[in-house]
């Protein structure tokens, strides 16, 4: 059975919470692309199990989340970059004049040394805009552990930007 209209222009209309979501929890153009592809299929092969009281977009971002793990407990092995890779994709940052590539490239490297325990609540909430309780919905933990979480992983981001030693930022990292 075929999802409904109505169901299919929801989807299409969170697509781009969706999009940047996964590109702030994987941080890789391809890797996101991936996980929204999967997270579309999930959603439109169980559209029958959305709660149409619910919000679209707090649904399909758990159902990201929950893939995006699952694709983690699939790869676990050393993921190596490719320097070639790298100073290109370096380039392509530089060449945009309005961007402050340095600082870019400081907090990407910020929010990739916190622990996804810490860092998927905080891009939920900070740039998703989700409430805290959306955002425990959509990670099934709950809503005081999401202020602990986030409240570690501001610390830890302030920390990492300005520049002090790494053992301040391992004490940060405990999860609660």
């Amino acid at each position: 059975m075929q999802a409904p209209a109505s169901f299919r222009q929801q989807l299409l209309g969170a697509i781009p919470r969706l999009r940047r979501y996964a590109h702030s929890l994987v941080m890789d153009s391809s890797a996101a692309d991936d996980l929204v592809q999967t997270t579309l299929e999930r959603a439109l092969s169980h559209w029958h199990q959305f709660d149409q009281r619910r919000d679209i977009v707090v649904w399909m971002l758990s159902i990201a989340h929950n893939a995006h793990r699952d694709t983690q407990r699939r790869n676990m092995r050393l993921l190596i970059i490719d320097p070639q890779a790298l100073q290109i994709e370096q380039d392509l940052q530089r060449s945009d004049p309005g961007a402050d590539v340095g600082l870019r490239m400081d907090l990407i490297a910020a929010l990739q040394q916190l622990s996804p325990e810490q860092r998927e609540p905080l891009l939920l909430v900070s740039v998703e805009d989700l409430s805290y309780a959306e955002c425990a919905e959509v990670l099934h933990i709950p809503i005081g552990t999401v202020m602990s979480r986030i409240s570690r992983a501001r610390a830890a981001l302030r920390v990492l930007l300005d520049g002090k030693p790494a053992a301040t930022v391992h004490a940060l990292h405990r999860v609660v």
